[in-house]
């Protein structure tokens, strides 16, 4: 859809920095901006959807909560208004070690967005703008500004797009077809081909959502009920976590069964997604109930999660039954789910297809390759997840603002974040689905863990400018208390007394033979640093729970800490091997074609994200270190 404007003007007023949507990524984006002092507009094609929530009601989870607590380290938004606005608290895989803890809260959707809302609305060097952009404008390689839909140009030094799920947006189920965005708003269809003129590569994406029903029709004696934890624990660093112990509400447990697959069956041929009506690659690790069923056909039964949307509606939200079925085939396939049998759907399930980027045109700085200034972030890279997202946006923002300001931008590697894992492999690997972030994709997770999110990431936030000094000061008080009390455990011995024998028997320990730390106590899998607190004489403070844990991990987990950091190590000799600007990889020889086509159009910046391109082998490797000299 080509866009003329039948009248051309220009705003006269001055911005550093335009943010196209208004969604999580275009939140942290627009927030980081402004509070680095820049002048900075955010675009939006409805107020009302910003921060909006348009499928899941909740933030964190397995990984995701791992993004949204560094997101929380380096100055961002979202972990301190889940918590001001969620209604249950988990944290998850408990059972496991830390490396996998993670966070999850649901979200009073409403409350979520309207919370978000406000804190841009009352951010210094902050606009919001309801409008369409549809042109970016750019001159000799760099941007100028960007045009809306009324004709409206605002110039700028640099544009960052988070447009998420709307360019081009078309919701279906069944044979019913919609050019909209989520949830009925409207749709960006113009920027596309704006884009497509700069030389920039797009791809056709889908995901998807299932019904909202109505909690009067449920039947809940025949669920699960799922409760929050007992002790909340804040996504915020900054929030108090005697703040968040409220009372929570409900989630429920039901399950799909041979009927309900037995439906899915029998309608697949009305399915858009097998009809072939949806063009779009849709994310593997989120699948509708009908790939489910088709690909796990094993399978007799499901999960399916009942959680509220907020406190102050009736709508549930049915996770784990995206469909883009028939209208018809969604009330039989849901009232075939035990305590779903009178269900009254207050919104269908659908499918949503859209336009995204190939993220491999990006720099690591999430600034594209061929277009000084223009900067991007979210689901318009071909992820998924909110918390994703607000991961790039955050990004995206930042190195837009030190660009703007002439500072050296900022690059988190896979040694450091989640979130350099999460950018690392968008602009590296080649994706053909919505790319997620999972805990296997870390290979150092061990030490990304969540809990010490603020001792890897604090200091860069605060170099940044969106770290307050007293809030670092905060954090290297506790990394000075954390490191004595390690200390005094290392060099505090108990013996073989009586005492000592006892506490260890009622402990289900083995008893000492000789002389022994309580570091070395600790490091026992049935002991920890507060059960230790009647042998220690010595202890003279009583320590938060999170300085607690951060001391039993430390203690316990410290020989494959070292082993992990010895292999960052070596990860990182690569991460420094910078390959030149204008290397000639024509001239490399013994380095194959392929190698050379995928090194030419990738540009990698060092050998160690050269070793991380499809079609890259390790032999080519060594053949550019060779060459290097390196």
């Amino acid at each position: 859809m080509k866009y003329s404007a039948n009248s051309v003007w220009e705003n006269k007023d001055a911005y550093d920095i335009v943010v196209v949507g208004a969604g999580h990524a275009g939140c942290e984006a627009a927030l980081a901006c402004a509070r680095l002092g820049l002048k900075t507009i955010v675009f939006t094609v409805s107020v009302e959807s910003i921060a909006m929530m348009p499928c899941n009601p909740n933030i964190g989870g397995t990984s995701k909560g791992h993004l949204v607590r560094e997101l929380d380290a380096l100055g961002g938004e979202m972990g301190k208004n889940i918590d001001k606005t969620f209604i249950q608290s988990k944290m998850l895989n408990k059972s496991k070690g830390p490396a996998v803890h993670s966070l999850r809260a649901q979200a009073d959707k409403n409350k979520y967005s309207n919370t978000m809302r406000q804190t841009l609305e009352n951010q210094e060097n902050l606009e919001i703008r309801q409008g369409e952009v549809v042109n970016i404008l750019v001159e000799d390689g760099s941007v100028t500004g960007v045009q809306t839909y009324s004709g409206a140009i605002y110039r700028c030094k640099a544009v960052v797009l988070c447009t998420g799920t709307y360019l081009k947006a078309r919701c279906i189920y069944g044979d019913v077809s919609t050019h909209t965005g989520p949830n009925g708003l409207q749709a960006a269809n113009y920027l596309t081909d704006c884009l497509k003129e700069l030389g920039i590569k797009m791809y056709r994406f889908k995901t998807g959502t299932p019904a909202r029903i109505d909690k009067r029709s449920i039947d809940f004696s025949k669920m699960e009920e799922q409760f929050g934890d007992e002790r909340v624990v804040p996504f915020s660093f900054t929030t108090d976590p005697e703040d968040v112990q409220i009372e929570q509400a409900s989630c429920w447990l039901t399950y799909t069964n041979p009927t309900t697959h037995e439906i899915i069956r029998k309608n697949l041929d009305r399915s858009p997604l097998y009809s072939g009506m949806i063009e779009g690659t849709g994310p593997r690790y989120c699948p509708s109930i009908e790939d489910k069923i088709v690909k796990f056909a094993d399978k007799e039964r499901h999960q399916v999660f009942i959680e509220p949307e907020g406190l102050e509606t009736n709508e549930m939200y049915i996770g784990g039954m995206s469909s883009s079925l028939p209208e018809d085939v969604q009330y039989k396939m849901y009232r075939s789910v035990p305590g779903l049998e009178h269900a009254k759907i207050v919104k269908n399930a659908y499918a949503i297809e859209y336009d995204c980027i190939d993220a491999r045109q990006l720099h690591p700085t999430l600034e594209f390759k061929s277009i000084h200034g223009l900067f991007s972030g979210g689901q318009f890279n071909g992820s998924s997840g909110y918390e994703e997202a607000a991961a790039q946006g955050l990004i995206a923002g930042i190195n837009a603002a030190l660009e703007v300001l002439g500072r050296e931008q900022l690059i988190l590697d896979r040694s450091q974040a989640y979130i350099g894992v999460l950018i690392d492999d968008l602009v590296t690997k080649e994706s053909h689905e919505p790319y997620r972030m999972m805990t296997s994709r870390a290979e150092y997770r061990l030490l990304l863990r969540q809990d010490n999110a603020d001792q890897r990431l604090t200091e860069i936030g605060h170099k940044i400018g969106l770290i307050s000094d007293e809030r670092y000061q905060m954090l290297l008080d506790k990394e000075e208390i954390i490191r004595k009390e390690i200390h005094r455990l290392e060099h505090t011995t108990v013996g073989t007394s009586q005492e000592i024998t006892d506490f260890l028997t009622n402990c289900g320990s083995t008893p000492l033979t000789s002389g022994s730390t309580l570091a070395e106590l600790i490091k026992r899998p049935e002991l920890n640093y507060e059960l230790l607190e009647p042998i220690d004489h010595m202890r003279t403070e009583r320590f938060s729970r999170e300085i607690v844990e951060q001391i039993d991990i430390n203690i316990k987990y410290e020989g494959y800490i070292k082993r992990q950091l010895k292999q960052v190590e070596q990860f990182k000799k690569l991460e420094t091997r910078k390959i030149p600007a204008d290397i000639d990889y024509d001239a490399v020889p013994s380095l194959r074609i392929e190698a050379v086509q995928k090194l030419k159009q990738f540009r990698p910046l060092s050998i160690g994200q050269a070793s991380r391109i499809s079609g890259v082998s390790p032999a080519d490797i060594s053949v550019l270190l060779v060459y290097l000299g390196h």
